[in-house]
């Protein structure tokens, strides 16, 4: 009796660690067998997903950003404008001092002055050589009515001493008359000659006076020159001037400002940048290996990390002419050391079916998307 008492708890504990392995066995094959179910499932459907779509999680937002760089060089009087704030087109950001541009703007302005003065001193020596010609012109004139006037009296005394030489052959007159027809011949040449030179004289005077005048209208010539000249000299440094003043060049929204007033700022120095009030887009990076079915007007789907759950429709419009790479700063030159082949991406740019959503208002540039491009 004490005997089979005993042997009866041991078959109950037998009994209970037999069944205990069965039901853990056959929970293990369930479990793995959903696992290998589930994983099946998963990887046939990224299989089939993958078959039609490319992606890429190396993506970011972009946008039109325009940097504000002063065109001329100076200390800053005013900042207008505060870190994030939105600016209209032509609102002012920054104000220089300006004081040594208006000066040069007077310089200028003095200069024209100067060239205009001299306008006006080559107009009255024009002015004074062409009355010296006219007074030459008119001396010409006289000396010629003179000179045919004494080519008449040279004729007269000519023909009275021709007439006085025959008769003093027959003794018909004096010696006396015909020294007298013979003096009044010579006084007639004589009197000829001296107009002939006094016209020579004027006709010199004349030419004199003409090249003068020449001079004269090339001076004033030089002296337009120079006023045009000056002219620009002005415009220029009043341009010059009205860049103190720095605006926006389009509707956007301002970066963190880095001047402050009293800085010196050199020109052609970015002071800070514009988002501008533009549609964003997305600039994917894929790998070369990923082009081969890829083609403008795709369809693509967005999913932005801001926006978890919220998917943004979109297409290809361009792709890059060069791998990011060829873009670089110090661009690989694989002519040079060991070569390593690196898969290279390509920029693809997207654009938004409906700029006016309002997720697509909220992006800003940089930030990190998935894209999903459907290529059939």
């Amino acid at each position: 009796m004490e005997t089979q008492t005993q042997t009866k708890p041991t078959n109950n504990i037998n009994m209970q660690e037999t069944t205990a392995p069965k039901k853990k066995s056959k929970g293990f094959v369930i479990v793995l067998a959903a696992l290998v179910l589930g994983g099946g499932a998963f990887g046939i459907s990224k299989y089939i997903h993958g078959q039609h779509h490319e992606e890429t999680d190396n993506a970011q937002i972009d946008a039109n950003v325009s940097p504000v760089i002063p065109r001329v060089s100076g200390y800053v009087k005013e900042v207008r404008v505060k870190d994030n704030q939105f600016v209209k087109k032509g609102d002012t950001l920054v104000v220089l001092d300006d004081r040594d541009l208006a000066i040069k703007v007077q310089q200028a302005e003095n200069a024209l002055y100067a060239a205009q003065a001299n306008l006006g001193a080559a107009e009255a020596t024009t002015a004074a050589a062409q009355t010296n010609i006219g007074t030459a012109q008119a001396q010409i004139a006289t000396i010629d009515a003179q000179i045919e006037a004494a080519k008449v009296n040279l004729w007269r005394a000519t023909q009275d001493y021709q007439r006085y030489a025959n008769l003093i052959k027959d003794h018909s007159i004096t010696q006396q008359e015909f020294e007298q027809a013979s003096a009044a011949k010579q006084t007639a040449e004589r009197q000829l000659d001296v107009l002939a030179r006094q016209k020579a004289a004027a006709a010199r005077q004349t030419n004199v006076v003409t090249s003068q005048s020449g001079a004269t209208s090339k001076q004033i010539n030089i002296a337009n020159a120079g006023i045009k000249q000056r002219q620009t000299d002005v415009e220029d440094a009043k341009l010059n001037q009205s860049y103190a003043v720095i605006t926006a060049p389009e509707d956007g929204v301002l970066s963190k400002i880095y001047v402050q007033p009293g800085q010196f700022v050199p020109a052609g120095q970015s002071l800070f940048t514009v988002v501008l009030n533009t549609t964003p887009w997305v600039v994917a990076n894929f790998k070369e290996t990923q082009l081969d079915k890829m083609k403008l007007g795709q369809k693509v789907t967005v999913h932005v990390d801001a926006y978890p759950g919220k998917a943004i429709e979109g297409k290809i419009t361009s792709f890059s002419p060069a791998t990011g790479s060829k873009f670089a700063l110090l661009p690989p030159d694989n002519a040079s050391g060991n070569f390593v082949k690196v898969v290279q991406r390509l920029p693809v740019k997207i654009e938004f079916d409906n700029p006016n959503d309002e997720v697509v208002k909220q992006l800003r540039p940089g930030m990190n998307v998935l894209v999903d491009v459907h290529l059939n």
